[in-house]
C-alpha cells in the first residue's frame, strides 16, 4: 500500500458557528499513522466533503503537529539540535559566563566611556 492510499481519519472538535466574523470554525484532529502529513489542499478537500460546502469556502490554518520521541545518532544532533538540547541531553555543557546583573553593570559603565578618551575612566564626565 502506498503512502499516499493510507486512510486519514478526521476527528472534528470545538465546533463553534461565529456570526460576527460569517464563518462556522473548529479544531480538526488529523490522524495519519504510517503516513507523512498531508498537504492542506487535501485537507479542504476532506472538510469540504464533510461538511457538504466548495472546496474555495474552507480556509485550513493553525496547523500544529504532536511531539514525538525521535531517534537520533549523536553526531547528527550536534550537527542539527540548538545548543541548548545538547546540554539538556549531556552532549554540550553549558558556557560559564558572568550573572545577569554584572554582565548589565560591565555595560552600563562601558557606555560612559563610550565617546571619550579611555586613559583612566576617571574623567567620564566633561566639566563645564
Amino acid at each position: 500500500m502506498a503512502d499516499s492510499e493510507t486512510p486519514v481519519t478526521l476527528r472534528t472538535r470545538k465546533f463553534i458557528r461565529n456570526p460576527l466574523l460569517g464563518r462556522k470554525q473548529m479544531v480538526v484532529d488529523i490522524l495519519h499513522p504510517g503516513r507523512p502529513n498531508i498537504s492542506k489542499e487535501q485537507l479542504r478537500e476532506k472538510i469540504s466533503g464533510m461538511y457538504k460546502a466548495q472546496k474555495d469556502q474552507v480556509s485550513v490554518f493553525g496547523l500544529r503537529t504532536q511531539l514525538r520521541p525521535c531517534l537520533r545518532l549523536p553526531e547528527a544532533m550536534k550537527k542539527f539540535e540548538p545548543q541548548y538540547r545538547l546540554v539538556r541531553v549531556g552532549l554540550a555543557t553549558k558556557p560559564e559566563r558572568a550573572s545577569r546583573q554584572q554582565r548589565k553593570q560591565r555595560k552600563n559603565r562601558q557606555k560612559t566611556l563610550r565617546g571619550t578618551a579611555k586613559v583612566k575612566g576617571a574623567k567620564a564626565k566633561k566639566e563645564k
